[in-house]
């Protein structure tokens, strides 16, 4: 088992970040675990012997592979892995074996849109996705054809408001909360975040963050950061001018790259917050783990500690996916495998997509798997302007000498 992989614990938070509500997967999420290192994970546990019985219930899995610009199977593994688990040692879901169909697609409409019309076909019970660009593609077929959508991460206006979704992850207004709630901690009073200025996200940072940095008593600044600016020193400049006692970046990893070597440069002492997206390799080997190691990190996962959540997550990994990284991508195929039958363990009967939906949309305080004590509610409370949001928590944490956050506590 592999733990501290730096490719892999970035891209699976990348994919659990905020970035990815606004702006999707491509920009991060390339996966290359070549630089792993084989460190201590924690304890693990025996799993226990109760096998899934009755008929197996058909679940779709939506795996993001070969496409040009972004592959991760890792979350199809940490998928598999939990289905291998429920069925041989969780006692299944709601007691049936799951048959999880993987469909395979590239971060393009067509191969989206082909998964989707299999999972009809083949009369899926649930469609689940750890987080894609795709949703808006993926989510009206199948839900037109009854059949729910479950994301970890959703991005779309549709993945996030319809009737047909439930999105696990907070999303933004959890990471304005989690960034807020870190500023806060360390007695702020002025904060600048420099968010990507492609498609209106910068507006949709300080719409959303300002209200809620207020109500904390932080001064909120959000400087607009033009998609491909080839030197960010200007604007960076500009925005650590009125000496902010803390900042972050809302961008893809390129552009925090650029953000944070200015940052350095103009102003070392600020404090930092990295929300996971600029915790890419791509960023920390520009500017190096050493100035990142103590900072503040956002995520929805926690890897390493003693939780018995967690434990499990790392059982599991060790027992059906040794090759896997711990703190990589497939936490978020693990999540919203386990996140599911969490949320359906109440149902009887036979397990219908009716039936499936029902229990997810009345089903309150379920616990996020390796969630660090997460609990999402898929009732349309958690964030009334966006209902499918089904928790508004996230975590914070100190990162470590991976920059992997550790010593969490729920924000939200």
């Amino acid at each position: 088992m592999k733990v501290g992989g730096r490719g892999g614990h970035r891209r699976a938070l990348a994919v659990a970040g905020s970035l990815v509500l606004l702006a999707g997967l491509g920009a991060t999420a390339c996966s290359n675990d070549s630089d792993s290192s084989n460190k201590s994970i924690g304890s693990t546990t025996a799993l226990p012997d109760k096998p899934a019985t009755g008929t197996p219930v058909t679940i779709g899995f939506v795996s993001t592979e070969g496409g040009a610009a972004v592959s991760m199977p890792e979350m199809r593994e940490g998928a598999e892995a939990a289905v291998q688990y429920v069925n041989k040692n969780g006692g299944g879901l709601a007691g049936h074996p799951i048959n999880l169909v993987v469909c395979k697609q590239q971060e393009e409409p067509t191969s989206a849109t082909k998964c989707a019309n299999q999972f009809v076909e083949q009369k899926v019970s649930a469609v689940l996705s750890p987080g894609t660009s795709m949703g808006a593609v993926i989510l009206p077929i199948v839900s037109g054809a009854g059949i729910p959508f479950v994301t970890l991460n959703g991005v779309s206006q549709a993945e996030l408001t319809s009737p047909g979704s439930s999105s696990l992850s907070a999303g933004l207004p959890g990471t304005m909360t989690a960034m807020a709630t870190a500023a806060k901690d360390q007695n702020m009073k002025s904060f600048t975040i420099f968010a990507s200025d492609g498609g209106g996200i910068s507006a949709i940072v300080r719409a959303t963050g300002e209200p809620v940095f207020s109500g904390m008593g932080v001064k909120l600044n959000v400087v607009p950061i033009p998609l491909g600016v080839p030197d960010a020193s200007p604007l960076v400049n500009s925005g650590l001018s009125s000496k902010p006692d803390g900042m972050s970046v809302m961008a893809d990893a390129a552009t925090c790259a650029s953000v944070y070597k200015s940052a350095l440069t103009i102003d070392p002492s600020v404090k930092k917050v990295f929300i996971p997206a600029c915790l890419d390799p791509s960023v920390t080997d520009v500017i190096g783990l050493d100035t990142i190691e103590g900072s503040t990190g956002i995520t929805a996962t926690d890897y390493l500690s003693d939780q018995p959540s967690s434990v499990l997550y790392r059982s599991v990994l060790t027992t059906y996916a040794p090759d896997t990284n711990v703190t990589g991508a497939a936490s978020s195929g693990y999540q919203v495998v386990m996140a599911l039958v969490g949320a359906t363990s109440g149902i009887t009967g036979d397990v219908t997509p009716a039936a499936i939906k029902n229990s997810l949309k009345t089903t309150t305080n379920v616990e996020m798997p390796a969630g660090g004590g997460i609990t999402f509610s898929c009732n349309g409370t958690a964030v009334p302007q966006m209902p499918a949001i089904c928790s508004d928590q996230m975590l914070i944490g100190t990162l470590n000498d991976q920059a992997v956050p550790v010593d969490l506590k729920i924000a939200g």
